[in-house]
């Protein structure tokens, strides 16, 4: 039983070395609509690729408080959000070094609009979905025009000085 259409998002991040050259690929469905996203960035990480995908799928919807699934094979996105982890480095203003606090912060604004549901998938398993979203990341990651990690660039910036 369907109750009208629910948005589903499919995200991939990768990195060629990590850190290295990266990008984001990712899928929204809606019904019988497809919209795909992908970009490539000079220097990143995967994890932050991983994120960049949820992040720019959200940013790129025109419409806000729906329900919306988000399949991702990152460990790391789906846990930092479903065990709390986020909540508790947003409260201690990501202290103790933790990681990519522009992007997060990012998503935390975001996802206070939507009702996100994460589903875990198995990467570089049979979900043709996943699949096609690596696919982008890749591509993207070796192809040219890359795009500048700034929040990533800044943060290496300031660990060397």
């Amino acid at each position: 039983m369907s109750n009208g259409h629910q948005l589903i998002i499919y995200t991939d991040g990768s990195s060629r070395g990590n850190p290295g050259p990266g990008g984001y690929g990712a899928i929204l469905m809606w019904g019988d609509k497809r919209k795909e996203l992908s970009a490539g960035y000079r220097l990143t990480t995967n994890n932050r690729m991983e994120l960049m995908a949820v992040i720019v799928a959200l940013e790129s919807l025109n419409k806000k408080n729906i329900p919306l699934t988000i399949f991702t094979d990152s460990q790391y996105v789906v846990k930092a959000v479903s065990e709390g982890w986020l909540n508790n480095w947003i409260r201690t203003d990501f202290k103790g070094g933790k990681k990519n606090k522009d992007l997060w912060t990012r998503f935390y604004k975001l996802s206070k609009d939507y009702n996100i549901q994460f589903k875990w998938v198995k990467g570089h398993a049979n979900n043709p979905y996943n699949n096609r979203c690596d696919e982008l990341a890749t591509q993207a990651a070796d192809g040219g025009n890359h795009l500048i990690d700034t929040g990533y660039e800044q943060e290496l910036k300031s660990q060397r000085s």
